[in-house]
């Protein structure tokens, strides 16, 4: 099991072009970035060594208005197999960070509300809802409609899971895990690419995103090393997204982490972003 206090966290070498920069009011280099309503900080986490070496990427987010949290579709369309690289759709809204999100377009089913509205109302597994209060939490599709998400005021659902941290512990058996018929229980037990998202406090919120199938850099994590993970960073909930291929994390233009370790990002249907302070 891997242990986040034994990891080394390094912020690399930023770019002296883009050190204390400034863009409006806001400052930001290769790692951080600090405005009146958003606050960002990103470290690489190594752990281990050689084939047991694990690296990931933790982003500690802070805002001041849960509207800055939204949500994108590939080629601004919802649909089966529509997708555009994390990179593409994040800088085609000028996100200053963002995350793969559930990839909804490779599967059929689902709760998908996205900013608001509700695309697909398919339930079928444990879904993640993040809340206008800036609050999150994982639900049963199949118990909680979507009427009922709205009128508490739910912004965004995602559909992929499984749960990963729930009122503060770390779930311990991911056995029964099921995606979709898709996959299955195929591989998704095993070490893996991951990406994920944990809240520490309304509108504090951790992301991470794990690199992995990559002899000697990252050979990725459980679902049980990751869940352990977002509970050690102090997370009182989070949630599994699309990993593998997927995974990607994305900041200030560039893509942070190394995808699959080949540099190359995979097509997604839908990223979750950090918008520009404007609630738009």
């Amino acid at each position: 099991m891997i242990e986040h206090v034994e990891g080394v966290v390094t912020n690399e070498q930023a770019d002296p072009d883009k050190a204390d920069a400034t863009t409006g009011e806001a400052e930001y280099d290769d790692w951080n970035y600090s405005s009146d309503d958003i606050d960002i900080h990103i470290d690489k986490v190594e752990a281990g060594s050689g084939a047991g070496k694990i690296t990931y990427y933790v982003a500690d987010v802070k805002l001041e208005s849960s509207s800055d949290l939204q949500s994108a579709f590939a080629k601004n369309a919802f649909g089966r197999n529509i997708i555009e690289d994390t990179s593409k759709i994040a800088s085609d809204h000028q996100a200053i960070f963002a995350i793969n999100g559930d990839y909804y377009g490779f599967r059929s089913d689902g709760v998908i509300i996205r900013n608001g509205t509700v695309y697909r109302d398919v339930p079928a597994r444990t879904g993640l809802a993040l809340f206008r209060d800036g609050t999150m939490e994982s639900y049963d599709e199949q118990q909680l409609s979507s009427g009922s998400l709205l009128a508490r005021g739910v912004a965004q659902t995602f559909s992929f899971g499984p749960a990963l941290v729930e009122n503060g512990q770390a779930v311990g058996d991911f056995a029964s895990v099921k995606i979709d018929s898709n996959f299955g229980n195929r591989s998704i037990q095993d070490s893996n690419p991951r990406t994920g998202i944990g809240l520490v406090a309304p509108n504090h919120y951790k992301f991470v995103v794990v690199d992995g199938r990559m002899a000697n850099y990252s050979k990725g994590l459980t679902l049980s090393e990751f869940a352990k993970l977002f509970a050690d960073l102090g997370c009182t909930d989070a949630y599994n997204l699309d990993g593998g291929g997927s995974s990607t994390m994305y900041f200030m233009g560039r893509v942070v982490n190394n995808p699959l370790g080949k540099q190359d990002e995979r097509g997604v249907s839908d990223i979750i972003y950090i918008g520009r302070g404007d609630g738009k």
